[in-house]
């Protein structure tokens, strides 16, 4: 196939702690003709390239504004506190968010939990990101209430986390322009809802032409000088004695 002929990739779009690896695997399994371009961006960020179009499609985290979007939300993920390893919050196995009331909580400009102030008192300046948050936990100045796959990003060997209660979760969905849900799009949408290969509504299937198309091909035939079989013409078939 040469690259004129080549088919465009599918472009999709993943947050931070979101591991589209299983649903990857599946797509080149399924269809290896059409490369799967994976585009690793900033939460608040998602929102904006599917709407711009540099996305065929991706895994976001809600709430996001849908307008002209379309979404499947796929699950919930539990919020836990980032502290230091010799916390006293470490010894317990979960703890309620009213317990750290006294304690100083970051909450960095991309924050992905829905709210507007996170219990807890507020440190003088908002870090810029969860990373410079997960530095200052590091130095023992506050806390971070994160859902707990960034937990797992970020983590360190001086850092533990611990499931938090009383606090907002993090949805994590799938989107796509509401304008371009294309055959691809409705593959991958098939794939990450468990869709068997054989469904009727992953992969459109080739189709039988219609009656119509079969006119329009031989109207294109008629034009482009294939002469057309006379009517009554019996080629092939002996004729009758009479």
């Amino acid at each position: 196939m040469t690259g004129s002929e080549a088919l465009p990739s599918f472009r999709l779009g993943y947050v931070p702690g979101v591991t589209p690896a299983k649903w990857v695997r599946i797509w080149q399994e399924r269809l290896p003709d059409i490369p799967l371009e994976l585009v690793q961006l900033p939460a608040a960020d998602a929102p904006g390239a599917l709407r711009r179009g540099e996305l065929d499609a991706g895994f976001v985290r809600l709430p996001i504004d849908r307008t002209d979007l379309s979404t499947i939300p796929l699950y919930t993920e539990t919020t836990v506190v980032v502290i230091p390893k010799d916390h006293a919050v470490a010894a317990v196995d979960e703890v309620a968010a009213g317990e750290l009331a006294d304690e100083v909580v970051f909450h960095p400009l991309d924050d992905t939990l829905d709210w507007e102030h996170p219990p807890g008192r507020a440190a003088i300046e908002r870090p810029a990101t969860t990373a410079d948050a997960i530095e200052l936990v590091a130095a023992g100045v506050g806390l971070l209430f994160v859902p707990q796959s960034l937990a797992r990003l970020h983590h360190r060997k001086d850092l533990t986390y611990r499931p938090v209660t009383g606090v907002p979760q993090s949805r994590v969905a799938l989107s796509w322009p509401e304008e371009a849900t294309t055959d691809r799009v409705e593959d991958f949408i098939g794939i990450v809802r468990g869709r068997t290969v054989n469904s009727t509504r992953g992969r459109q299937q080739e189709k039988k032409p219609t009656a119509r198309e079969k006119a329009k091909a031989k109207e294109q035939r008629k034009r482009a000088g294939t002469p057309a079989r006379p009517k009554g013409d019996r080629r092939g078939k002996p004729s009758k004695r009479r």
